[in-house]
């Protein structure tokens, strides 16, 4: 009788954690096994409910819900839970503010100028960057539940200027142009974020073209 009981508590105490998992998932859409931790949960159970089918691994240490709808957005959310530390960059923040037609397989990710190369299976790319270049222009979005640094409209358009060998100058034109035009973004935050990223002299001139 008392094995029973304690089987049944056993067994209750499984499902209570499994519920308090599921309602966290459905919250934030992906979590790692350290967030278990807050509610008081052992990291096992992941393994368990992937085992149920309930949950699918994404990557190395992520996980998520099958079948849940996501949207075009979701590798951000997947990276940035990953690396949360680093910042949507480039062109995957022009994709994101749709100052690009490109559609680019990889997320672009900044990452401190100090910082030790991350490992990962996840398609990233990353970029180096330092000081106010790394630390300025963040907004902070909302992606399926998971939230996303990315860096914003015009400075994004200045860091394709400072990156233009890597990404070409026709995209920076681009992004400068259509910035402009959809009213992301003003002069005056152009020329701040160009004297961020020492890019004020390249843009000047394609700024003024346009502005006249």
């Amino acid at each position: 009788m008392y094995r029973g009981l304690v089987t049944e508590k056993i067994v209750t105490s499984k499902s209570i954690q499994q519920q308090k998992v599921l309602q966290l998932f459905e919250d934030r859409g992906l979590l790692r096994p350290r967030d278990l931790d807050a509610i008081g949960v052992p990291r096992e159970i992941l393994r368990r409910l992937c085992r149920q089918g309930l949950l699918e691994r994404v990557g190395h240490g992520l996980y998520r819900q099958p079948n849940r709808p996501f949207s075009e957005n979701q590798t951000l959310a997947e990276v940035c839970k990953k690396f949360p530390k680093g910042v949507v960059c480039l062109l995957s923040a022009l994709r994101y503010h749709n100052l690009t037609t490109q559609n680019p397989f990889e997320v672009w990710l900044a990452i401190d100028v100090k910082a030790h190369r991350p490992i990962t299976d996840l398609p990233v790319r990353f970029v180096r960057l330092s000081g106010a270049a790394m630390t300025e222009g963040i907004q902070i979005v909302d992606v399926d539940g998971t939230p996303v640094k990315i860096f914003s409209p015009a400075k994004t358009v200045t860091d394709c200027f400072k990156f233009r060998n890597k990404i070409g100058l026709d995209v920076a034109l681009e992004a400068l142009k259509d910035c402009l035009a959809d009213g992301q973004c003003t002069p005056d935050e152009l020329w701040h974020f160009g004297k961020v990223n020492r890019v004020n002299r390249v843009m000047q001139p394609y700024l003024e073209a346009m502005l006249t």
